[in-house]
């Protein structure tokens, strides 16, 4: 069974959709400008040019925030995209931001300088939206967002996700289609926190297989056991799953207490 079949988009359709939403946004909101961190990833790159499209290149600031450990070809990949879309951009390197908290813990793994880092980006990307006058333009994708690989407080951090509701793997089909540079749609996933790291990598599965075994329980309703049964290994289908319903926490708001009942009354 080729689930990846069923995920095929209509792609100018689906942009059309996202540009027309990004404006309705913008236009709700009161604003007609937007910016974003561009990462060198397929992610980013793709609603860079989303939203060069809804507002014009003038209007979309691209922001370089490296880490003196950044793989240098991250920083050429954003600016192949900033280059052919002709968008203003700065460059704002973090090293000096975040190494005062590393030297707190001597010891710190990779994964807590990594959350440190993605939060003193949106960080940065908060103060320049003042200073720029847009929104932040989330660049989040769906398998992301239901598997809990992101930073909260951090690489989710935006006024709006034009992208969140598209599995990985139509996350390429529309960058293809939007014109997208061959080599970042084809190079391997990295939030580029630390030397070496890959998305899949640290996961332990690959998007696509996350895609199908997510589409299959989220949007046809499959059991875990239905999915192992049409192809997919049980150790795959349980370890996607698993980590989905653990990372449930950073989904939801936080939790408050429910109102004294005094107040319950008061208010009905």
């Amino acid at each position: 069974m080729n689930v990846l079949d069923e995920l095929t988009l209509d792609v100018q359709a689906e942009r059309d959709r996202i540009v027309r939403f990004i404006r309705e946004q913008m236009a709700r909101a009161g604003f007609t400008r937007g910016l974003l961190g561009v990462s060198g990833g397929l992610d980013s790159a793709l609603v860079c040019y989303l939203a060069v499209e809804a507002l014009g290149a003038g209007n979309v600031l691209g922001l370089l925030l490296p880490y003196r450990g950044s793989n240098p070809d991250s920083e050429r990949d954003a600016m192949a995209v900033i280059n052919a879309l002709g968008m203003p951009h700065r460059k704002i390197p973090i090293t000096p931001m975040v190494e005062p908290v590393f030297a707190t813990s001597p010891d710190m793994s990779e994964r807590r300088r990594g959350n440190i880092m993605a939060r003193m980006r949106m960080i940065v990307w908060y103060d320049q939206s003042e200073e720029f006058g847009g929104l932040v333009l989330g660049t989040s994708n769906r398998t992301e967002w239901c598997l809990g690989y992101f930073t909260m407080h951090g690489d989710t951090g935006a006024a709006m996700r034009p992208i969140a509701h598209l599995w990985k793997c139509q996350v390429r089909q529309l960058a293809r289609a939007v014109g997208v540079p061959a080599q970042i749609v084809a190079k391997a996933p990295s939030a580029d926190l630390w030397a070496g790291q890959t998305d899949e990598g640290e996961l332990g599965f690959t998007y696509d297989e996350a895609d199908q075994v997510l589409h299959l329980h989220l949007d046809r309703g499959y059991s875990e056991e239905q999915i192992a049964t049409i192809g997919f290994a049980p150790g795959l289908v349980r370890r996607i799953l698993k980590r989905m319903r653990q990372t449930e926490f950073k989904r939801i708001p936080p939790p408050v207490p429910a109102l004294p009942a005094l107040l319950r009354r008061a208010a009905s």
